[in-house]
């Protein structure tokens, strides 16, 4: 399928699961990037609170964030926000690309008389 006849609501599922992914999916390769390095970096480092906690080998991120009365409200408010913005993007992308399509029968130059 090309990228005008790709359906633009799988984008959606695939950016709530990972930021970027959606864009990504809708060929836009360096944004779906650039939105999965700012997600990962939210996750990392501001979970972590440090740069040095987040590569310490002692208690991993992922056990961390497992641990529900370790976890604040802040550490999950900026990477949440990052996804949400994401998931705005993906959806505003798909109106421009709906709104900026030719309807299907426009270039259609067969008529009914002939």
């Amino acid at each position: 399928m090309s990228e005008l006849s790709r359906p633009v609501w799988p984008a959606y599922p695939l950016s709530v699961l990972v930021a970027g992914l959606g864009h990504c999916y809708l060929g836009r390769w360096k944004r779906g990037g650039i939105w999965f390095l700012c997600y990962g970096l939210a996750i990392v480092f501001l979970s972590a609170r440090t740069v040095s906690g987040a590569l310490s080998l002692e208690e991993p991120f992922v056990v961390t964030a497992l641990q529900f009365d370790a976890v604040s409200y802040a550490d999950v408010a900026v990477p949440l926000t990052i996804l949400l913005v994401c998931l705005l993007d993906v959806y505003l992308i798909g109106v421009v690309e709906r709104t900026t399509l030719p309807p299907a029968g426009a270039d259609d130059r067969r008529s009914n008389s002939s």
